[in-house]
């Protein structure tokens, strides 16, 4: 997380635009005077510190969330809300692939109330691998899961009932999403019953398929542009959304006081 994180802070200190994203001096809240961050020690860890703190405050390490994989997801969250692609809902959805399928491996999160809205099952691709996904791909009729990041768009009624449809971000990783028809949808595999008697969830075309009776839930909570973050580290990704580097300034200028709070400004 080190990388890159002092060339923010002497922006930040500066006021230099980088991306499109202004930094300032501010003004303490409270005090009503101008503060600075201290030392270049503490501003390595600020922007680790402050994915920490939200980690912590959700409780994510007590339902099974990676922090790496948190990080990921919040990363490519601040990088695609720098182009003006979200919604205000501030809601960041992961599925971790890297959790075989009879854990609860989705995590529905509001990020401006530091709350779990919803931890529950979702399926993978009938060709990504049995309990477990290894194996991803963007391929037409390749009846995988596919890595990266979505933007959650329109609601329609289809063969699956009420779904919601996705555009892939990562070009060459899922930016099939559309023509692929993958989208969020109930199912009926994906329940306990599947798991007692497959010893795993059932699989999908590549669609990340939650329960039917959760799927209005679901999509209720992440419609209309915001992120659902597919990650497994079962094969290589990148994404031009992983800029810790612009996270980290849009991250921590809009939330001037967590550095406060943690006494890293005077």
């Amino acid at each position: 997380m080190k990388k890159n994180i002092m060339g923010f802070v002497m922006t930040l200190i500066l006021g230099i635009s980088i991306v499109g994203t202004g930094f300032k001096v501010v003004e303490h809240p409270q005090k009503n005077q101008t503060f600075f961050i201290k030392n270049n020690s503490d501003t390595d860890s600020l922007y680790t510190q402050y994915i920490s703190e939200i980690y912590r405050s959700i409780h994510l390490d007590s339902v099974g969330l990676n922090f790496n994989v948190f990080e990921k997801a919040l990363t490519g969250y601040y990088n695609i809300k720098s182009q003006g692609l979200l919604n205000t809902k501030s809601i960041l959805t992961i599925a971790d692939f890297d959790q075989e399928s009879i854990k609860k491996r989705l995590y529905i999160i509001d990020l401006n109330k530091k709350e779990l809205i919803l931890n529950t099952w979702v399926a993978h691709g009938q060709n990504s691998g049995g309990d477990k996904p290894d194996y991803f791909s963007n391929a037409v009729n390749s009846n995988t899961s596919s890595l990266g990041f979505y933007l959650t768009g329109e609601v329609y009624f289809g063969k699956h009932g009420r779904s919601l449809k996705l555009d892939g971000m990562d070009f060459g990783f899922n930016n099939n999403a559309r023509e692929r028809a993958i989208v969020v949808h109930g199912a009926d595999y994906v329940c306990q019953n599947s798991i007692n008697q497959l010893g795993r969830l059932g699989r999908s075309q590549g669609c990340p398929a939650v329960a039917t009776k959760l799927a209005n839930t679901v999509i209720n909570a992440i419609a209309d542009k915001t992120i659902l973050f597919i990650n497994s580290t079962a094969q290589p990704y990148t994404s031009q959304y992983l800029n810790e580097t612009l996270a980290a300034g849009i991250a921590l200028n809009q939330n001037q006081f967590f550095a406060s709070n943690f006494n890293l400004l005077d």
